[in-house]
């Protein structure tokens, strides 16, 4: 049983531990409630200032590229600070400090140990001392947490503690709003490979379809070909022109590819080599096996690199006969393209095939692979092999 001389203590200590885990719960949500970097540092200032009684804060960040500090968030500035944005740039003795590698916790810093405040009197609302509070992600340097009162006193060692730990906080939020931002910047990446694709491998391929029509047109008028045909490759390419407007607003918008639209990929890809084979006099035949569902996604990318394929073969092989083959189970789809064309080097020729590249890296971002087997005078065979359950 404690003695009467202890209880008070103990008591004492007990309401100072629940104050500060109070403290840190409502500045752990505020900061799990968004991963915008603002956000996150003013709600941080926002909690600190109101639970610990201060009047001002502000945070420094490092910038990751140059080192250099900048002013991240304020809250509360007083007019000598807020009207004279210079005295809130560059280095100051906390800064140094903290640069040096000698700020490793919360310190109590005054009026005449900081370089923003000393010799300020006027326009400063009473604000004469601060804490700076470091900001680490494991070893490295985030920035910087001061808080600030008007009043002349220090912080005690257990507000200093808790702000240790509120700068911990703050350092994982700030690091997770970064990461989310990369990741935001590598989808934008993403998005322009994604259209760089189908601009190669959709607007790329019709136009190049269009000038071979129109090559015809030409080399038939200069043969007096008879006023009927030359309307039919006429008709072919305004078609084409009319169908390439369309897939380039499509790939603007994401949607899925034209030709799967209430259709199966079967059935676009039976389409698509009748086609291709009429066009360029080759027999083009498709088979599938399987018939398990797959993403939209799934269905397009297949859609788009068998397109690939195939006028590759038109383009370079000099095959009469093109075997198209689709699997789909539950856990795998496989597209397989295989002509009786000439062939190449694999070792010397795929760097330059533009083609193969686009499509590698189309299956790549749906998590498959592309393997190629060729040789001169033995064909071509690509083999496409791609998860069934890629996400839409």
């Amino acid at each position: 049983m404690l003695s009467k001389d202890i209880m008070p203590t103990s008591i004492d200590q007990l309401g100072q531990r629940n104050r500060e885990l109070s403290v840190l719960n409502e500045i752990a949500h505020a900061l799990n409630q968004s991963v915008d970097l603002d956000q996150a540092l003013e709600a941080t200032l926002r909690k600190v200032a109101a639970l610990l009684d201060l009047s001002t804060s502000w945070i420094w960040l490092m910038n990751e590229e140059t080192g250099e500090p900048y002013l991240a968030a304020a809250l509360n500035l007083p007019p000598a600070l807020q009207d004279n944005p210079e005295k809130m740039g560059g280095w100051c003795y906390c800064l140094d400090t903290y640069r040096k590698g000698d700020l490793k916790g919360a310190a109590n810093v005054n009026v005449v140990a900081c370089s923003r405040l000393k010799g300020l009197v006027e326009g400063t609302g009473g604000l004469r001392y601060h804490a700076s509070i470091p900001l680490y992600a494991k070893a490295k340097r985030v920035g910087v947490l001061n808080v600030a009162s008007v009043e002349w006193r220090e912080l005690s060692s257990e507000d200093l503690r808790l702000l240790n730990t509120v700068g911990d906080l703050t350092s994982i939020a700030i690091e997770r709003a970064r990461l989310y931002e990369q990741s935001v910047e590598t989808g934008v990446a993403n998005e322009r490979l994604r259209l760089a694709r189908e601009v190669h491998d959709t607007l790329g391929q019709n136009l190049a379809a269009i000038l071979m029509r129109l090559e015809t047109l030409d080399a038939l008028l200069d043969d007096d070909t008879d006023r009927e045909k030359l309307s039919g490759v006429l008709r072919g390419a305004m078609t084409l022109a009319r169908n390439n407007l369309e897939d380039a607003r499509r790939a603007v918008l994401d949607l899925r590819a034209a030709p799967l639209e209430n259709r199966s990929l079967q059935g676009a890809l039976e389409d698509l080599g009748k086609e291709i084979g009429s066009e360029a006099g080759v027999d083009v035949r498709v088979e599938c096996v399987g018939g398990h569902p797959l993403t939209a996604r799934v269905e397009s990318g297949l859609y788009r690199m068998a397109q690939e394929a195939m006028n590759n073969v038109v383009e370079h092989a000099d095959a009469k006969n093109v075997l198209v083959e689709l699997t789909s189970t539950p856990d795998y789809a496989t597209l397989a393209i295989e002509d009786n064309g000439r062939g190449f080097e694999i070792e010397n020729d795929t760097e330059g095939r533009h083609g193969l590249i686009g499509m590698r890296e189309r299956a790549r971002l749906l998590g498959g692979s592309l393997v190629v087997d060729s040789a001169p005078g033995r064909g071509t065979r690509l083999e496409i092999r791609i998860p069934a359950q890629v996400a839409t």
